[in-house]
């Protein structure tokens, strides 16, 4: 599966973004997506995790009740992390991952494939 993520940009704190992870392939629905992000000179962080039907979701302590992940498989192939409160510790490339394996992954080593990355930056 080839994932494409978008919707980076800059933004001030306590604005909001939404990314967006489009994947290739029919078998979509078989993966779960998630989120990563990874600062300058700082190791790749989990952000969040959503389930292959969508009904269970996971995220890091710092984006819970403030980051939204999504995904509608009979919509599309698509998967959507809304960001709200943004503040300038969530500055980063943001990258989506799909793992073939069922659960909610934390780890990164459970994910198959990754996207290419986008920049989000919060200024103060």
């Amino acid at each position: 599966v080839q994932l494409q993520a978008s919707g980076g940009g800059l933004v001030q704190a306590g604005g909001s973004l939404r990314l967006s992870c489009a994947a290739s392939g029919r078998t979509f629905s078989t993966y779960t997506m998630g989120w990563f992000r990874q600062a300058p000179g700082q190791e790749p962080e989990f952000v969040a995790a959503i389930s292959r039907s969508g009904a269970g979701t996971s995220y890091v302590d710092s984006a819970k009740g403030r980051f939204i992940i999504t995904r509608d498989n009979a919509k599309d192939t698509t998967i959507y992390l809304q960001m709200n409160s943004l503040k300038p510790e969530d500055t980063a490339v943001y990258y989506c991952a799909a793992a073939g394996s069922p659960g909610i992954w934390v780890a990164k080593s459970r994910y198959d494939y990754w996207g290419q990355g986008t920049q989000v930056t919060v200024s103060s």
